[in-house]
């Protein structure tokens, strides 16, 4: 579902007891972004490669499934970047939508290919102001844009920095403890980027929960995708599997869209 991108500010000069420098003169935002990752490359050359990648058939199959729904119901279409609300034979809304955008990242000896899955879905559940848990993927992106390593942190097991110092989880929080015994919980929404190796922090932690990045509401397909929002107003630029809308969309969908309603994509 989602992208990193990065405000990078200057360390120096700040108390080191209450914001711990991480590698020099680099602080790196965890944020849903809205650009294509330098490194990624395309999985297909054509549409109809894409759709072969994805199993012969699918792209047939899912949209006759579409066409011969009916009821209440939402259909999305991928090559048309569009979305309908639909009653029987009748298109109560329309909208445009950012959807996968077919790249694929390897890195790390890990590979990602970023795909909306087709087929029939059911929104399971929505939410206000949804909270974001960054994939390892975003973590990966991060790396590889910066040409930093990737390694991960877990609870019980503290990383000893070369000053001494050690990564550990506190109370659910990642920081810095010192020598001296003193914890500095570190940012919550700032990669933990410390001698030039980024560390992916645990699930559960406050650091693996961010909010605003999804926009105002969320509808839930499962399966970790979901019809969203981005941090920037009405962005619909491509995304790592979700649907994304405009912010005006999305609330109408909030509103007008049950638990239950069956959701169509080919």
């Amino acid at each position: 579902m989602l992208r990193s991108v990065f405000a990078i500010s200057l360390c120096a000069g700040v108390a080191a007891r209450t914001l711990p420098c991480q590698t020099s003169t680099q602080r790196l935002r965890v944020e849903e972004a809205s650009s294509i990752p330098a490194g990624a490359t395309r999985d297909s050359e054509s549409l109809d490669r894409a759709r072969s990648l994805i199993g012969r058939g699918e792209y047939a199959s899912a949209r006759r499934l579409a066409e011969a729904a009916r009821g209440f119901r939402i259909v999305i279409s991928l090559d048309d970047r569009a979305l309908w609300v639909l009653r029987d034979n009748d298109t109560i809304r329309t909208a445009d939508v950012g959807v996968a955008s077919g790249l694929t990242l390897d890195y790390a000896g890990r590979k990602w290919t970023f795909r909306t899955p087709r087929g029939k879905h059911t929104v399971i559940g929505s939410k206000v102001a949804p909270f974001w848990t960054p994939p390892d993927w975003a973590y990966a992106e991060t790396a590889h844009q910066n040409k930093l390593k990737l390694a991960w942190l877990s609870a019980g097991n503290p990383v000893t920095l070369s000053d001494g110092r050690r990564l550990t989880v506190r109370d659910g929080a990642v920081g810095v403890l010192f020598r001296d015994g003193v914890f500095v919980a570190l940012p919550r929404d700032e990669h933990i980027v410390f001698e030039w190796t980024l560390y992916v922090p645990p699930y559960g932690t406050i650091n693996r929960q961010l909010k605003g990045q999804l926009g105002p509401y969320a509808l839930d397909l499962g399966g970790g995708y979901l019809l969203h929002g981005g941090p920037v107003g009405d962005s619909l630029a491509p995304t790592h599997g979700c649907i994304r809308l405009s912010d005006g969309d999305l609330e109408w969908l909030y509103t007008n869209v049950e638990k239950g309603t069956p959701v169509y994509i080919y």
